[in-house]
């Protein structure tokens, strides 16, 4: 036994020189925040394969915008979520790399949590704590499971997520903007508890570092903020941009992008109309405003709050949009009189159809603008 204990630390400790030799190989080498590549938990690809029988179709929990995403199981019973990098990928080593570096030193219960990688020959891959109800648009748009979802659900679901954003942007010793928050970025636990994922386009903001631009645009149609889009300005507003999103599609049940080829109305556009003529129940999901526990509780005045802080984010101009700790005083009722929201961005559904050079816009995907930084 101890002789096999032996082998497989000198396997490990192989594999640890030869992928910090890969990195240094693709001038990413070990990270600015102190993550050393030695000390990362490292899978191999076989027992990867065993646990995920040969990643068999069966086993495919989703598909991302990095590759295919397989449950496992390791030897010693533990279920696993493994993200394979696609070699037909936009993304390469550095947002692989991206990913594991950032993640790696975060610890947050509305954050997923990472186990690992594997580095053999072309093979890149991230294991990932399994998340038994796989990511929130596999509840939220589905004309059957979005049943379970009442309030009580939903607004524990966008309270978890506005901590898990609070944690990145002020409380953690780094401060993070994720850049591509979405319902399919977001996994929900066994009780249905959100956990923020997929982190290979996030950038770390060091010192007093608040805005940054980039001509690699990253990100999914429908979340991103305009000044990102357009202009390549990331910050914290513009994280708060996808939440706002996020929020509604929450209380209305419906995506941002439901709305195409209908009047050239988009969900933004939709919730400000009926939020000015004061009909909010129309911008609340059916099955919210159809469960005992809606008419029976009285969450009227709570759901309310949520629409306007929903308006409140997807303001046009980031200077207007509330910060995190705002938006968490918001959800917690400790703001009794909140600005009023001006219109928001993006209120008709073609937005940057003309406006962003060399980009295919397409409905739920990433996008990805090739220049160099």
């Amino acid at each position: 036994m101890e002789v096999n204990q032996a082998k497989e630390m000198m396997g490990r400790n192989k594999r640890r020189t030869q992928i910090k030799d890969k990195f240094h190989g693709e001038n990413i080498g070990e990270s600015s925040i102190g993550v050393k590549l030695q000390q990362l938990p490292l899978f191999n690809f076989e027992e990867l394969a065993t646990a995920t029988n040969n990643f068999h179709p069966q086993e495919k929990l989703g598909q991302g915008g990095f590759g295919p995403v397989y449950k496992g199981t390791l030897d010693d019973g533990k279920e696993i979520a493994v993200k394979r990098l696609s070699k037909a990928s936009g993304q390469g080593l550095e947002e692989f790399m991206n990913e594991v570096v950032v993640i790696s030193k975060l610890q947050h219960r509305n954050l997923v949590k990472l186990f690992g990688c594997c580095v053999e020959a072309e093979e890149k891959m991230l294991v990932y704590e399994f998340m038994p109800n796989k990511s929130l648009d596999s509840f939220l748009f589905d004309p059957v499971k979005q049943k379970l979802l009442d309030w009580r659900k939903r607004f524990n679901i966008i309270e978890g997520i506005s901590r898990g954003l609070l944690y990145l942007h002020r409380d953690s010793r780094l401060k993070i903007i994720h850049r591509d928050l979405k319902a399919s970025n977001v996994l929900l636990d066994q009780k249905l508890n959100p956990k923020i994922s997929d982190f290979g386009i996030a950038r770390i903001f060091g010192g007093d570092e608040n805005q940054a631009n980039t001509k690699r645009v990253v990100g999914t149609y429908g979340y991103m903020s305009p000044e990102y889009a357009m202009h390549g300005r990331f910050s914290e507003k513009s994280d708060v941009f996808s939440y706002g999103v996020l929020l509604l599609e929450i209380v209305g049940g419906r995506r941002n992008t439901s709305f195409y080829n209908k009047d050239d109305v988009s969900l933004l556009g939709y919730a400000w109309k009926l939020w000015r003529e004061g009909d909010i129940c129309g911008i609340v999901d059916k099955v919210i405003l159809e469960s005992e526990t809606y008419s029976r509780n009285g969450n009227e005045k709570e759901i309310w709050r949520c629409i306007h802080l929903g308006l409140l984010c997807v303001q046009e101009f980031a200077k207007d949009r509330p910060t995190m700790p705002t938006i968490a005083s918001m959800l917690n009722n400790e703001i009794s009189d909140p600005n009023t929201p001006k219109q928001p961005a993006f209120i008709e559904a073609r937005l940057m159809s003309h406006d962003v050079e060399d980009r295919v816009l397409l409905d739920d995907v990433t996008l990805t603008n090739l220049d160099s930084r």
